[in-house]
């Protein structure tokens, strides 16, 4: 089993070729090949590298899927003994990628 912790848009995700996750908006287009270079660790069967941040040697390929917006999340904010109520919504935007291969 080979896996992967991947440094993503401000967030590190476990990641293991064949699976596809749903990351924040990468500016690419659907169908573009990435790469991730921003690798934390690599797993692989029974051997971990641990990276001092960042394993120099190990690429990750992505392909991008698809962009879509994530569920309505509504913000209520309330002020007691002010009368003052703000009803916000908010849907982040979301990328689904596919994990082709981790390289190292």
């Amino acid at each position: 089993m080979v896996y992967a912790v991947v440094e993503l848009s401000g967030s590190q995700i476990v990641v293991e070729p064949g699976k596809f996750y749903d990351v924040n908006y990468v500016q690419a287009e659907p169908g573009d090949i990435i790469k991730l270079n921003r690798v934390l660790l690599l797993a692989q069967s029974k051997n971990f590298t641990f990276g001092s941040p960042c394993l120099s040697n190990v690429i990750v390929k992505a392909k991008i899927l698809r962009h879509f917006k994530g569920k309505k999340l509504t913000v209520f904010k309330v002020k007691p003994k002010k009368n003052n109520r703000i009803k916000n919504g908010h849907r982040q935007k979301l990328t689904r990628i596919l994990v082709e291969k981790i390289l190292s």
